[in-house]
């Protein structure tokens, strides 16, 4: 059956600077990246899709004034901007297979895992990771959970309200979760039924879906 299938490959390594503290976690970019037809405004790296919103919310955060194109420049800004600021970036997903050639974590099946807490071992400064997705199905802390217990590790529940924060040990070594809501469009609907994005609504009625992205990431990327 699998040959049927599209195997839809994470087109990129893990980037993870030897000063990182912290690492963005997510599933794999659109099969796009993978296949090479990439579109004149992707960035060739992570969570380069142009329909994707990760990079935009940083732009704004930092005050970068990234470039949005296909282009290595494009691509080198983003990895100094991680360098310099100890960000780092692994996804969960190696690999999996599709019957629709699509971005859906939901499509995903045989889906092979990366080991991130071998790369946590290999980089101890890593103390928090950032999911851009909670605990839905296939979504990056799902399968996250997945790999804690092959390890016979569990997360611990630190705040239960959104962005969920929890709590693991590995070797002795206090890392957190965070699972931030998704930078993808998908999520709009989601953050226009929390309560505090209405009221924040309510008080500037031009404040929009990426605003409230903007005020979430902020502080957990600048501290």
């Amino acid at each position: 059956m699998s040959e049927e299938l599209f195997h839809h490959i994470h087109p990129y390594p893990p980037f993870v600077p030897e000063n990182a503290t912290k690492l963005i976690v997510g599933t794999l970019p659109p099969p796009r990246f993978t296949t090479r037809d990439l579109k004149e405004d992707d960035v060739d790296f992570c969570y380069g899709s142009r329909d994707g919103l990760l990079w935009q919310v940083i732009d704004r955060v930092f005050d970068l004034d990234l470039k949005f194109e296909n282009t290595p420049e494009a691509v080198e800004e983003r990895k100094k901007f991680l360098a310099s600021k100890g960000i780092g970036i692994c996804d969960t997903v190696e690999s999996c297979r599709r019957e629709k050639v699509d971005a859906s974590d939901l499509g995903m099946l045989e889906v092979e895992l990366r080991d991130l807490i071998k790369i946590l071992r290999k980089h101890e400064k890593i103390d928090t990771l950032l999911f851009t997705g909670g605990n839905s199905k296939n979504g990056p802390e799902f399968f996250f959970r997945r790999l804690l217990q092959e390890y016979d590790m569990k997360l611990k529940v630190i705040s239960n309200t959104v962005p969920r924060i929890h709590q693991f040990l590995l070797d002795g070594r206090s890392i957190n979760t965070v699972s931030l809501t998704a930078p993808s469009g998908s999520a709009n609907r989601a953050i226009g039924s929390m309560q505090l994005y209405k009221d924040l609504k309510k008080q500037n009625p031009d404040f929009n879906t990426i605003d409230f992205r903007v005020l979430q990431y902020r502080q957990f990327l600048e501290n």
